[in-house]
């Protein structure tokens, strides 16, 4: 194992999510920059190389892009850390950026699945964090999306997002890393390059703590946000009971429908979430409809909810009897929110920030005939299933 001081920022960072995740096998997603072979070496350093598994994801974008891929497994291998190389097709869409980040994330929760492993570190730092929120700004966004680049996301963490280009920097030079250089990150037709180059250096000029100052607001948005949520878990998923919804202040009724939205995986902005809370706060008669991309929302008498035949609330399932028992590792379930994707209860649990004390007497409820689970506990009611169906735990 690699000598490092224990003050060191990028070894104290990783150190702190290692400890708030527990023990386990852990993933670290890692291009060959920087900023990921930083929170790779330092993965290895404190959990030990037997416990890291390196992965590197080839987008296959770039020419060369796999010889990169199979630079940092051979490196990871060296370091004693085990090492994946997977290349993903990246869907041809208006931004290649996300296309791409879409991909990996797919590929990532993949292999996780597939290598049982607790959790994947991501190494974005705060110059990521104030590039996002600042875009984000820029193309214009509500209080919820200056939250940017959060620092856990279901198996997801990022244990350098707090830490500046510099301390990333100096690891890099003290443990002499061999670092990729990305051509896309000199891709002036890519926004976020294009930031980074052009639209930061100057901001920079008027603020020279601009950086400091807009994670600092993502923070402050975070903490916004998760006051909101909380008054919003009512009404955050369909059908939305538009006369209750209505007596809301308008911050709460529009992230009610936002999480309602995202929850369903239907596309928006500020103008869909302006006209559906015109349609809740309209009088309960008749039916009226608002177009998002992708979908149609009606509201009919007070009841809004996706104009889609498959949509839980019109489901009818098997009947029972159901049993209820105590989840066990390997169970599965299909949440609403997923709109029938099946995941583990125990990344779901996760994804919840269910803590762990309270996932070990976790209950679910089984439907026998198929040993289907069609509720869980923290969770609630599964895709398809309505909720007169699921018996209430003593």
């Amino acid at each position: 194992m690699t000598s490092t001081s224990p003050v060191d920022p990028v070894i104290a960072a990783v150190t702190a999510a290692i400890g708030r995740v527990g023990p386990g096998g852990y993933g670290v997603a890692c291009s060959g920059g920087a900023d990921s072979m930083s929170l790779a070496h330092a993965a290895i350093a404190v959990a030990g190389s037997a416990n890291v598994v390196v992965i590197s994801i080839d987008h296959r974008l770039q020419p060369g892009s796999g010889a990169v891929a199979s630079g940092v497994a051979a490196w990871a291998i060296e370091q004693g850390a085990a090492a994946v190389v997977h290349g993903v097709d990246v869907e041809v869409r208006a931004s290649v950026e996300a296309a791409a980040r879409d991909a990996r994330f797919a590929a990532l929760d993949q292999i996780a699945d597939e290598l049982g492993l607790a959790v994947v570190f991501l190494g974005h730092t705060a110059r990521d964090q104030a590039e996002t929120v600042l875009m984000r700004i820029v193309r214009g966004t509500g209080p919820a999306g200056l939250v940017g680049i959060p620092a856990v996301g279901g198996r997801f963490v990022r244990p350098l997002l707090a830490l500046t280009l510099t301390a990333v920097d100096d690891y890099v030079t003290r443990h002499a890393l061999p670092i990729a250089a990305d051509p896309m990150n000199s891709d002036l037709r890519l926004a976020r390059v294009r930031m980074r180059a052009e639209l930061l250096p100057r901001l920079r000029h008027e603020n020279p703590q601009l950086d400091a100052a807009l994670v600092r607001l993502a923070a402050s948005a975070g903490e916004w946000l998760a006051v909101i949520d909380g008054l919003t878990e009512p009404f955050s998923s369909f059908p939305i009971d538009c006369a209750l919804l209505a007596r809301q202040p308008a911050a709460v009724r529009k992230r009610a429908l936002a999480r309602a939205l995202e929850a369903e995986g239907i596309d928006h902005d500020a103008v869909h979430l302006d006209q559906l809370d015109e349609v809740v706060l309209r009088p309960s008669q008749g039916q009226v409809s608002v177009d998002v991309p992708g979908a149609r929302l009606i509201r009919s008498y007070d009841r809004l909810a996706p104009d889609d035949p498959q949509h839980p609330a019109t489901l009818q399932p098997p009947a029972g009897p159901y049993v209820i028992r105590p989840w066990q590792p390997g169970d599965r379930m299909r949440p609403m929110r997923l709109r029938g994707k099946s995941r583990k209860l125990s990344d779901l649990f996760i994804d919840a920030k269910v803590p762990r004390s309270q996932r070990a007497g976790a209950r679910v409820c089984l439907r026998t005939t198929d040993a289907e689970i069609v509720w869980a506990e923290h969770l609630g009611v599964a895709f398809g299933e309505p909720l007169e169906v699921v018996p209430k735990p003593a």
